[in-house]
Parts: C-alpha cells; structure tokens; sequence
C-alpha cells in the first residue's frame, strides 16, 4: 500500500533523494538547510511519511528557543519515548542515563561516554524495527544535545537508525560543525512557485498574484500566507501615509521571521535598513516604480551577521537577503521614522525629478504647493515612460498637497485624464467627483473622464459629443490655451471621426476654428487628418512628420494620435518601430487606451506592407485585451480589421461573420467609421468571390462613382475596388468617371498610397493605349510601389490581362507571374487563383512560376532583392524597419531556398528566375 502524502510541489530533487535515504539498508544522517519557511518542515514530514510505510518507527522532535539553554532539553525529546529500553542496559549506561536525566546524582558524563550510551540504546531500540529520527528547527537545540547528536550522526552506520534534521540557514548553529552530510532545501523556481500559489489561492486578481510572487521570491511559506494580508493592504490604502512604500502587510508569522532580528539592531543599522527598504534596495515592488540610482547602504555590518542583509558580489553593496526582510523593516517602523526616511532620501536624490519627488510626497504631512509641483513634474516625466498608472497616483498625491482649491481641481482634473487613458475609467470618475471645489458633475474637466466612459465602453457618441461641444463652449472665451480645452478638442475630434458625420464634423470645425491660436497646432493635424482626408489632407505628412521630430517631448497619447495621422495619410511604416518599442510598455503600465490604439495601427501596416500573418495575430491579440477590459468600441474596431483582412484573404465566411457582428453593434449607435469598414469588408469578400455586381453596390454605399463622400473615410480606400468591381460589371463610364475624380481631388500629393491606386485606376480605366502604358509605367516606377503589396498585385493583374489583349501573350506573363506570386506570398488564395488562371490562359502551366520565389515570404523576396541591388545589411535594415541583425537571419534562410551559398550569388539567381518566367 503507497504512502498517503501531502501533494510537495517543486520538490522533485529532494524527494529522491530522501526516498534513497529511507531505502539504504544501514543508517546514515541527512541535514536539511534552509531559510525560514522555504519548506523542510514539509521535507521532514515527508520522509518520516516515508519511513512510516516503510514500517520505521518514527520519533519526532523539535528544538525551541526558549529551551536552548537548558541542558540536554532536546535529547530528552528523543529519548523519552525509549525509556523502558534504557533498564535493558548494562549498569555504566543506564547510569549515565540516570544522571542526564537527574534520577541520580553524580558526575556530567562526556559527550563521548554519552554518545556511546545514546548509540546502545538506538541500536537497542531499532532491534526490531528500523528507527528513525526527526528534528526540527535543530538550531535551537541546547548545545548538549547538539554535541551528542552530531556524535551520533556520525556513527550510525551499520545500524538500523537513521536522523533526519532541519535547520535554517541564516542561524549559526553548533550542527554547522558537526559534518554531517547535508541537503540544501533552495526556494521554489518561477513555475513552481506559480503552481502552488494557484493550488492554494485560485482566482487572484492578477497583479495581487504578481506582488504575492515577487514578494515571496519562491519561499513557499510567503506563497501560502501572504495573498489575503496583500488584498487586505491594497483594498485599505487611502492616501496620506499610504503614499509611498509602507512594505507589503506581512502576517505576524512571517513579520516574527525577521522582525526580532531588525529590533534587535542598533537605531542607527535600523534607520539605514528603513532607508534602503524604502528606496527599493535589492529590486522588488517598490510603490511607483521609481527610477535611477537606488540608495547604497553602509554602515549595516550588523545587519548582515545576522543574516538580514548579503553583499553584491558584483558591486560590494549591501542587499536585502529576502524581499521580505524589506517589507519587515518598513512595516515594524512607526509613521514618523517612515516619513523622516523619506525626507532623508529626498535630499539624497535631490537631482533626480521623479525619486526625489516620489520621497517628498511621502514625508509630507500638510499641504505643501513646492512638493505639489515637484510631484506633478515627475507625473509628467512617468507618463513619458510609460508609467501611466504612477503618474496618476502621483497626481493625486499632488491634488492632496495642494493650497489652494483651484490647483487640488486642476490636479484631479489631470489624474482622472491619465487614468481613463490608462483604461481605468472608473478611478477617472472617482478623481472627478473627489473634486468638491467644482461644484457640479458636469464641470469641463469631468466632462473629459464622463465623456471617456461613454465612448469607450459604450460607443455612445451621441451624448458624448453634445457633453463635449458643450464644455468646449464654456472654456471658449476663457483665457489663453487651456490643457482641458486641449483635451476636449482632441476628444471632439476623436468622437466626430467614429461618428463619421458630415453635419457633426462642420459644427465641429466652426467651432474650433472659431477658438483660433488656443487649438494646439497637434490638434490642428488631427482635425485635418482624421475628418476628410480628401479635401484636407494635403501636407499632412510633412506636418506629422515634423511633430515626431521631437519624439522624447511626445506623451504617449501624442504618439498615437499623430500616428493615426499618418495612418489616414498612409505614412505609417516610418513611424511604425516607434509604436513596437513603446506599445507592452503602455499595455502593462502605462496609457492603456493608447497601447490598444498602436495595436490597430501596428496590424493596419501589416496588412499594408503584406505581413498578414503577423497582422492577423496582432488582431487577435488586440481583440482579447479589448474584450477583456471592456473596451467595446475598440473591440468591434479589432473586429472590422480582422474581417477586412479575412475579406482580402478570401476567408468569406469568416469575414461576413464579422462584418455581421461589427454592423449590428455599430450601425444603431451611428457609429459611420465602423459601419463603412462594415462595408468594405463586403466589397471586399465580393471581390474575392468575384461576385463584381455586389462588390459595387457595397462600394457605392460607401460612396457614389465620381465622387468622394464628404467625411466618408473609406472612400478614398475603396477607389481601386469601385473601379474594379465598375469595370467588371460593364460601368465603364463610372469607372473612368470614378478614376478622374480621383486625379482632379490632388489624391496622389496626399499619400503613397493613393497616387498608387490612382495611377492604377487610370491605367485600367483609359481608352487610350499610350495614356494606360504612361500610368502603369507611373505605377511600376512608383518608389512605394512595393510597401503596398496587395494593391501593386491588382494593379498588375489588370496591366498582364490587358496586355494579353493588346500584346499578346508573352507581354502579359512578367506583370502576371509577379502578380500570382504577390498573391500566394500574402494568402490572398482567391486572388492567387484568378491570376493563375490568366497565366494558364497565355500558355504558362500552373506551376511554371519558379518553385524557389514562390518560397520566399515577402518580406525574404524584399530583403533578397534589396541585397541584390548592393545594399548592406544595415542599409536593408533602415528601408524595412528590422535591425541588421534581423535581415541577417532572413538572408540565411534565403540562400538554400534559392540554391545558392553566398550573397555574391544573389543577383543571377533572381535574374535567372525572372528570365524563366518571362518565357
């Protein structure tokens, strides 16, 4: 029959080693060392578990420390139980037994005479059934036992008995030097340490989860006692002496491992540990995230001998020997050490603007504006780092140390703005109402936060946008530029673009145009940008560009706005390797909604570039964020882009679930911006079907041949699928019409992109034969023709059909091999499909493309070009936004794909792929 035993998580090595140590067939003794509650007591009930099934008899004991000085108190545990052997020995033993244990008086015997009495009656004892030995917390044993036990322990070989004996590390102990072999019990690893905590304390909020985990640093014991003292400490923190770290509420079991030690200090060590805790030595979870040097304790010799603190052996500097030792030395102090600690560290980080500020918010009782502003400055230096979520409670902090009541209200005001982009809209509406001094639920600074909630958790954008108009009014003649005007414009703008109407964005633009120099001119790109980039977008890319000159100046929020700038002006690629670097740093603590915000520009420039794979997954992963912080509009928005790209890539079904879904939510909230994405995605599933008739109705939904719908973002994107899907269903004129319209609104002076699909809209619309050959040159010649994949390979599609016609059949194969080949490399199957099929019809078999190119990814046939054509690695790297390591890598997959060994050989064997096709 198995053993029935507590489930030891983690503990793989140890269990088989005790396992062998309760299989050896003669005696032996095993020291387990250990910090405090890393585990040996569970070792020891385990291998006395052990011992048990294997029927041992068992004898457990313990040393405790107020026995230490009592001799032979720990001896006597074990020998207790054996008493009645001890009148089975000869006279000289049982005398010597008789003496220890005071029954008779005489002389103390040595450890050795004793040692060798203590042997007898083991083997006495164990002379019918083996025996084992337990002892825990052995560093308290009184100095008497110890000498004998170790004595012992090291001659029971032969025997029929076996000790076992726990010990924590960080005590000296007379077992030290009893060489006895020894098995050190480490703490858990990162995924040990996770699975216990989730055995015992499912369900944790997952930011308690990771405090409990760094805090604990794998010690089991923290694992198990710290979650409910941590959800009790964060729920009961308000503001005042809760600001800063006030160390992590320990339960006296754990505070009892080291607290005695830290009272036991000097004032002076004690204070130098205080400071160190406070100013996060040693790493951890220090409140705030505070950057820059840490404090360097000295002085603190006492500390490490007994074991609170260790040495860098990188540095020589002082460390906290455990997260909890830190913890400890904050929890036990009184307010008033706390708050004279911080005041010292303020002075010792006095050129650091976000540490200092952090230690002066903490040491401050009363109101203090010079405090105040030094907080709002390092709120403002946190955000630019992306510690959003820092900044606001620095903000707060700063509102509470405020003097004056207009300041507190302009403070809150800030904080609320950076937590609802920081997703936490309900904190934003709790800084407002904080606000006592406004009077009023609709001030213009809670119009900010209220307006937040309604947009993205609802897509209300009705009542958003009359409550925003609203405020913007009231601040009109207020003075000189305002940071809430400021954000109310911006908000405006961002309400007016998913709204998508035309009646909303006039009233919009007389109204700020009507505040003249108090609009920010980033604002001014966004109202040029995000409306109607047909009639307002020319010289917008320069403008943005301009604004990301100086990028370290640039609050997240600024970066993505100017970004969806660039998006509608299709500039986004350059600033793309801005929005990867940054975008987990806001998604983890930062400015949440911004994060989710480059996660959509991010996946929008994949499907640009033709990297749809990646920006499949960059959808997927932004939808689940979205969904899981309720964020419903930007939820439905991921959902519209994934179906545009399923659309495109001939998924139909997949794509007409989402258009579905995206449709039925938008539509009735009048949500434009969404809804014309809705209707993208069906022209663009038409086209992949090529059902030509309903792909042109979906687009004159969107927007009427021959014109641009006002205020109708997809009109302009849709171009080359209106004239398409006109040409096919024999609206000739309305294609031409559609095409010059194109041309005489300046589309291609707006973007890349446009001057692309309108040359090809040109090209495939024209009745003159040297005005088509001129716009298909334009479009082969065109500079960004290759960031723009998906487009070049339609365009070239329509060149190869329309050369076969006119040329013959040889001129059609080059622009539609490179046209079939464009579409495999994205998966856009159906596509791939239709151009193989024109292939087939110029006598090319299926197939006759070359196997090697077709094997390339986009992105290695880019690269494979590009080095080609000469340029290094590093230079290929600054063209495509990848470090020259990156194109590295994709170079040496390249090579075998294509037959070859060296860079050198580059050039011909893509030469010679192009030739074979073109035959």
């Amino acid at each position: 029959m198995e053993p029935i035993l507590a489930a030891i998580v983690g503990r793989e090595h140890e269990q088989e080693v005790l396992s062998a140590f309760v299989a050896a067939s003669e005696g032996r003794s095993l020291v387990l060392r250990g910090d405090t509650g890393v585990g040996k007591s569970a070792l020891l009930d385990h291998v006395a578990d052990l011992a048990a099934h294997e029927k041992h008899r068992v004898i457990r004991a313990a040393g405790v420390e107020a026995e230490s000085e009592l001799p032979f108190a720990g001896l006597h545990q074990f020998l207790y139980p054996l008493l009645s052997y001890i009148d089975r020995l000869d006279d000289t033993h049982r005398g010597v037994f008789d003496v220890v244990f005071g029954r008779s008086e005489g002389t103390p015997p040595s450890v050795m005479t004793l040692g060798i009495a203590v042997l007898d009656l083991l083997s006495l004892a164990a002379s019918q059934k083996p025996l084992l030995l337990v002892l825990d917390d052995g560093q308290w044993l009184d100095a008497s036992s110890i000498e004998v036990c170790g004595f012992v322990g090291r001659r029971l070989t032969g025997s029929s008995v076996k000790l076992a004996v726990g010990l924590r590390s960080d005590l000296a102990s007379g077992f030290d030097t009893a060489a006895l072999p020894h098995l050190p019990v480490t703490t858990l690893s990162e995924k040990a340490s996770e699975q216990l905590l989730d055995m015992h304390h499912p369900g944790l909020d997952p930011r308690i989860r990771r405090l409990v985990l760094d805090e604990a640093q794998g010690n089991p014991l923290a694992l198990l006692e710290l979650p409910p003292y941590v959800r009790g400490n964060r729920s009961a923190r308000g503001s005042g002496e809760s600001f800063g770290y006030n160390g992590v509420a320990l339960p006296l079991r754990l505070q009892h491992v080291y607290g005695a030690r830290i009272e036991g200090l000097g004032e002076a060590v004690r204070a130098e540990l205080l400071r160190g805790a406070l100013d996060g030595v040693a790493a951890g979870t220090t409140a705030g995230a505070v950057r820059g040097a840490r404090y360097r304790m000295k002085d603190a010799d006492e500390a490490a001998a007994c074991g609170l603190l260790d040495i860098d052996p990188l540095n020589g500097d002082f460390v906290f020997r455990h997260p909890l030792v830190r913890s400890t030395a904050v929890q036990i102090a009184t307010p008033n050490e706390r708050r004279a600690a911080h005041a010292s560290l303020a002075r010792v980080h006095r050129d650091d603007v976000e540490r200092r500020a952090y230690h002066l918010g903490a040491s401050t009782v009363d109101p203090d504006d010079e405090v105040a502003a030094a907080l709002e400055a390092a709120a403002e230096s946190a955000t630019r780092r992306g510690g959003a979520q820092t900044a606001v409670a620095w903000l707060t902090r700063a509102a509470e140390l405020s003097e004056s009541h207009e300041e507190r209200s302009r403070r809150l005001g800030d904080a609320a703005f950076i937590a609802g982009h920081a997703g936490r809209l309900d904190q934003a509406q709790q800084l407002i109402g904080a606000d006592s001094t406004a009077g009023r639920t609709d001030s213009p600074a809670s119009v900010v936060a209220s307006a937040y909630v309604a947009l993205y958790e609802d897509g209300d954008v009705r009542s958003s946008q009359h409550q925003v108009l609203a405020a913007i009014e009231s601040l009109r003649d207020g003075g000189g530029p305002n940071e809430v005007l400021t954000r109310l414009v911006n908000l405006l703008l961002a309400i007016n673009q998913y709204a998508g109407d035309a009646t909303s964005w006039e009233r919009a633009h007389g109204l700020i145009d009507s505040l003249g120099d108090l609009v920010s001119p980033h604002s001014r790109i966004y109202q040029d940008a995000w409306g109607d980039v047909v009639r307002r977008g020319a010289g917008v890319h320069e403008r943005v560009e301009r604004a990301f000159a100086d990028l370290g100046a640039l609050d997240p929020w600024d970066i993505s706005r100017l970004s969806v700038a660039a998006y509608h002006v299709d500039t986004l690629s350059q600033y793309r390797p801005h929005l990867q670097r940054i975008v987990d740093r806001e998604l983890e603590t930062g400015a949440l909604v911004s994060g989710m915000t480059m996660l959509h520009l991010i996946m929008l420039d994949q499907i640009a570039v033709g990297e749809w794979d990646e920006a499949d997954r960059t959808g997927r992963r932004g939808l689940e964020l979205m969904t899981s912080h309720q964020h419903t509009l930007f939820a439905h928005h991921s959902k519209a882009y994934l179906g545009l790209l399923a659309a495109m890539r001939g998924e139909v079904e997949r794509a007409r679930e989402l258009q579905a879904s995206v449709d039925a939510w938008a539509r009735p909230r009048g949500i434009g911006f969404l809804t014309q994405i809705a209707d993208a995605i069906g022209t663009a599933a038409a086209l992949s079907e090529g059902d030509y008739e309903a792909a042109y109705l979906h687009a004159i939904g969107i927007t009427p041949p021959s014109a641009f719908e006002p205020y109708a973002h997809q009109a302009s994107r849709t171009l080359l699928d209106l004239v398409e899907a006109a040409l096919h269903t024999g609206r000739s004129e309305q294609a031409r019409g559609h095409a010059l319209a194109a041309q005489q609104a300046g589309l291609p002076e707006i973007s890349p992109r446009l001057a692309l699909v309108t040359y090809g809209a040109l090209a495939m619309t024209a009745t003159d034969p040297a005005e088509a050959d001129r716009c298909y040159d334009r479009v082969e010649n065109h500079p960004a023709g290759t960031r723009f994949p998906f487009e070049l390979a339609r365009i070239r599609l329509a060149h190869g059909i329309r050369l076969r016609h006119t040329q013959g059949r040889k001129a059609a194969r080059p622009p539609l091999t490179l046209a079939a080949e464009a579409f495999e490399r994205l998966g856009a199957t159906t596509w791939t499909e239709r151009a193989r099929a024109e292939l087939r019809t110029t006598g090319t078999p299926a197939q006759a493309s070359t196997a090697h190119l077709a094997a390339l990814t986009w992105q290695e046939r880019r690269i494979a070009d590009l080095a080609a054509g000469g340029l290094t690695n590093k230079e290929i790297g600054q063209r495509m936004h990848l470090s020259p390591r990156t194109v590295s890598s994709h170079l040496y997959r390249v090579f075998p794909k294509l037959g070859i060994s060296s860079r050198a050989a580059l050039r011909d064997a893509l030469g010679k792929l192009r030739d074979e096709q073109s035959v």
